[in-house]
């Protein structure tokens, strides 16, 4: 039995039954392998629009990244439009850019359509180190504002000092449409939607195999699911041997997170007084 690491997270999570193990053989519209955000948000999308839906976790809802990140609603890409548009153009830039600020929408949707308990806050930072990233951030603003983020506000250094308590920042580029969340209890909030609305889940139940065809069959080590299509959302916990394809196109990647000890009553208050998140410009950032 593979179950949550133990994080911060986990021992916080809110109380939830678990799914059963998947030990029969079923048929669906559509087959998902993987409970992390991909699989659940796609389940969630279609279970709405009355798809039949079965999703097969190897471990837990929310095992992987999806429920141990770092909390954080971030708009953009990981290469942003600047570059993207560079690279490949205005038109692949203009229809990046319509569906850049859309994923922060889809939660914020989610969390109040299903009264997911997850401590989302809003509004994030970007704060400067230097004078030539705060310039960077400027830039940041106006290439933003093009494709429709209009909750941008920009900081000096006087003014990022009341959003954080520290002398180190030069500015900041505040993000209204950002914000912060305890990501387990997302996951495991839109999983109990899913389950709310038809959608069968199954834990411990990892895909040992996907035939091709039409239909599709995913093998378990106890079962199988016949299905018209199948979303491969396995991420870093796929392996090698269930869709080899795509093992090839991903590598493993770390980041860490530590929780300190309670503060006093007003200690947080006074570190982050609006309790915005905050990530630096650095290479390899802090957050």
């Amino acid at each position: 039995m593979t179950e949550h690491v133990n994080s911060y997270y986990a021992a916080s999570a809110n109380p939830h039954a678990p799914f059963p193990t998947l030990t029969e053989s079923l048929q669906c519209d559509v087959c998902i392998v993987g409970g992390g955000y991909t699989g659940l948000s796609s389940a969630l999308h279609l279970v709405e629009q009355g798809y039949d839906v079965v999703l097969l976790e190897a471990a837990r809802i929310g095992f992987g990244a999806s429920g141990r990140n770092g909390g954080q609603v971030v708009n953009s890409y990981s290469r942003d439009i600047d570059v993207i548009e560079a690279r490949y153009g205005a038109e692949t830039a203009r229809m990046l850019g319509s569906m850049m600020f859309e994923g922060g929408e889809i939660i914020r949707e989610r969390i109040k359509r299903y009264d997911i308990q997850c401590d989302y806050r809003p509004g994030g930072m970007f704060v400067a180190l230097n004078r030539k990233q705060y310039l960077g951030l400027m830039e940041q603003k106006a290439s933003w504002e093009r494709y429709g983020n209009n909750g941008l506000e920009l900081l000096d250094a006087d003014a990022v000092r009341g959003e954080i308590a520290s002398q180190r920042y030069t500015g900041a580029l505040l993000d209204h449409n950002g914000g912060h969340i305890h990501p387990l209890n997302l996951a495991l909030g839109e999983a109990e939607a899913i389950r709310s609305l038809g959608g069968k889940i199954f834990e411990q139940s990892a895909a040992v195999s996907i035939t091709h065809g039409q239909p599709a069959v995913v093998k378990t080590a106890q079962g199988q699911v016949t299905a018209r299509y199948v979303i491969v959302a396995g991420n870093a916990y796929l392996g090698t041997r269930v869709e080899p394809a795509l093992a090839r196109r991903s590598m493993p990647c770390g980041t860490q997170g530590v929780t300190t000890e309670p503060p006093a009553p007003d200690g947080a208050a006074a570190l982050l007084p609006h309790n915005y998140w905050g990530e630096d410009w650095s290479y390899l950032l802090v957050y």
